[in-house]
């Protein structure tokens, strides 16, 4: 089974930017979209970002669009979440997962212990 970490997060004022980082192992994830989710206490974990195998699309919740940008290196088995102009809004912990057949959080059982990512105002 794919073992994801995630890593990068950290404490940042309003404005400010982080690269979220997220390495696979355990198995190949070039042939698959990723996407990244975030969650916040007591609310369920929502889609944030998708990027498909080839890195040729990609898709953000509206909330993150212009702001954030998902990319990927296959060859090092890695996914990125390049976030800017963070608002405290977008404090939440942050993983990463596979995106096939969906991007549903629900779909998946397996999850990485994330990044917190907490944003000052």
């Amino acid at each position: 089974q794919v073992r994801l970490v995630e890593s990068g997060g950290g404490l940042v004022q309003a404005g400010g930017s982080l690269r979220l980082s997220c390495a696979a192992s355990g198995g190949t994830v070039s042939t698959t979209s990723m996407g990244w989710f975030r969650q916040v206490p007591g609310k369920e974990r929502e889609f944030v970002a998708s990027i498909s195998w080839n890195g040729a699309f990609t898709d953000y919740v509206d909330s993150v669009k212009r702001l954030f940008n998902i990319s990927r290196d296959n060859a090092l088995n890695m996914l990125y979440l390049q976030m800017d102009s963070l608002k405290p809004e977008d404090t939440a912990v942050y993983y990463c997962n596979l995106c096939y057949p969906s991007c549903a959080p629900s779909e998946y059982e397996y999850w990485g212990q994330g990044t917190q990512v907490t944003v000052s105002s």
